[in-house]
Parts: structure tokens; C-alpha cells; sequence
């Protein structure tokens, strides 16, 4: 089995992309904090919440998708036990996204 550092993720490609996307969420995090510090309306504060969730749910599905496409894929070309290992852990991160 090659060591996990070896294999280039399929994010890679839209490293910028998900850099971008994280960095816009880590602006409303600190949004979110002001918001609370101003004691504004919790309706508000609770759609700003909704809107971050909503983001990081984006980045996590895209992360997903490159998963299945790139790690996913490469595991069943090297082998039975790792395309099942890789798809375990898919199914383990997608269980992980319902319950959050």
C-alpha cells in the first residue's frame, strides 16, 4: 500500500478554490462573533449561522466529490481491499455530514 503523503489529493486541483471559500467562512465566523458581542437580533445571528453551515456544506460536498473521483477511483485501480477501504471511509465521512 503506498504511504497516504505519496498519493496527490483530487483537491489539489481547486486548492485556491477551497482556500478561497474557507477563508470567506473564517470572515463570517468572525461576523458571527461580532454580531453576538453586539448582542444583535438572534433571528439575524441565526440566518448568518444558516449561511455558514450552508458553506461549509459546500466545501464538504466538494471535497467528497473529489474524493470519489480521485482517491476513490485510484484505490479500485490498485485493488479490491482498497477501493472497499476508500469507499468505507466515503461512507464514514458522508454519515459524519447527515448527522452534523
Amino acid at each position: 500500500m503506498a504511504d497516504e503523503h505519496e498519493h496527490q489529493h483530487g483537491y489539489i486541483q481547486r486548492k485556491d478554490d477551497y482556500l478561497k471559500r474557507l477563508r470567506r467562512i473564517e470572515g463570517q465566523a468572525r461576523g458571527l462573533q461580532r454580531m453576538v458581542e453586539e448582542e444583535q437580533y438572534c433571528i439575524d445571528i441565526l440566518t448568518q449561522v444558516a449561511a455558514m453551515t450552508k458553506a461549509l456544506q459546500a466545501v464538504s460536498i466538494g471535497l467528497l466529490e473529489e474524493h470519489m473521483h480521485h482517491c476513490v477511483v485510484d484505490a479500485a485501480r490498485v485493488g479490491d481491499a482498497e477501493a472497499r477501504e476508500k469507499v468505507t471511509e466515503a461512507v464514514d465521512a458522508i454519515a459524519r455530514l447527515v448527522r452534523s
